[in-house]
């Protein structure tokens, strides 16, 4: 009988906990179904007229709210900064210094002591007795006046005549030239040279860059430069190497073999030998080759020119 009861209370409790597992099931599951709503119509917020409508212009300007500026605090004292805007501890005090230096300079300061205003000069005017010593002196101060204008339209009026130079120095050789410009000469042909600096020579001045010319022959590995006058002023130079200081300008191999023509042509002038008819072409081509030699000088080479001996 004992068992039953217990059976039938455990039964009891269970049965109640599974009424209340199903009605708080029922519970949530009803007001879900309240939360849910269905969005039928999206809501618009309204939209709110605030333009006001003014009858005039002067009523919309007077209805106009000042705005303010709000500037930040500045980081100096006010009294410190100058009319720019810029900071300086001592700006009071060179203020007041300012103000009393504007106040000496205009003479404002009186003290019962001592007045601080200059006082104005006064100048007694006295007549003048003119004497006869005085007009003696202003008669000569005149005659003097009159000599000195005298003198000075002399002065202009004459016509010095220049004499000559005489026992001018002239530069000692050797005179310093450069090539001007680069150019391919042959024998006979003009070489240009310009002076490199201020010459005196033979009593006749030549400014610096006159013009120079000479004439071309050749010698085995030289260019041999002539010059007979310089700016229509005769002279008798000769150009020489600055490099090596012989006389003419070195060239290379080109020319080795065929400057050697000249002396050949020399001999072949001294050498008559009866049944030898070939001597005299030979010398014709050596001499012709001679002169269909070109040589090319550079720009600015520096030559020395120096008196024939």
């Amino acid at each position: 009988m004992k068992l039953n009861k217990n059976k039938i209370v455990f039964g009891g409790v269970i049965t109640v906990v599974l009424i209340f597992l199903v009605s708080y099931s029922l519970l949530l599951i009803n007001e879900s179904e309240d939360d849910i709503d269905t969005l039928k119509q999206t809501e618009v917020p309204l939209l709110e007229d605030d333009k006001q409508t003014y009858s005039s212009k002067l009523d919309a300007i007077n209805d106009l709210k000042e705005v303010r500026e709000t500037n930040a605090p500045s980081i100096y004292d006010e009294k410190l900064m100058d009319s720019l805007g810029y900071f300086d501890a001592d700006f009071q005090e060179k203020e007041k210094q300012r103000i009393v230096d504007s106040i000496y300079k205009q003479n404002r300061i009186n003290t019962p002591n001592r007045d601080y205003r200059p006082k104005k000069e006064t100048v007694d005017f006295k007549p003048t007795i003119k004497t006869e010593d005085s007009l003696n002196q202003v008669e000569a101060d005149r005659i003097e006046l009159k000599e000195i204008g005298l003198e000075h339209q002399l002065f202009f009026a004459s016509n010095p005549k220049f004499q000559d130079k005489i026992n001018v120095k002239s530069t000692k050789p050797p005179i310093p030239v450069v090539v001007d410009q680069t150019q391919i000469v042959k024998k006979e042909y003009r070489l240009q040279m310009r002076l490199s600096e201020a010459t005196i020579l033979n009593g006749h001045s030549f400014p610096k860059n006159t013009k120079v010319f000479g004439f071309v022959s050749f010698k085995p590995n030289r260019v041999m430069v002539n010059i007979s006058n310089i700016n229509h002023h005769k002279v008798n130079l000769k150009a020489f190497d600055v490099l090596d200081g012989s006389e003419g300008i070195y060239i290379e191999n080109s020319y080795r073999a065929e400057a050697k023509t000249e002396v050949i042509g020399d001999i072949v002038d001294d050498i008559n030998i009866s049944g030898v008819p070939q001597i005299s072409g030979l010398k014709s081509v050596f001499s012709r080759s001679n002169r269909h030699v070109k040589v090319t000088i550079l720009n600015n080479y520096k030559l020395l020119l120096k008196p024939t001996l």
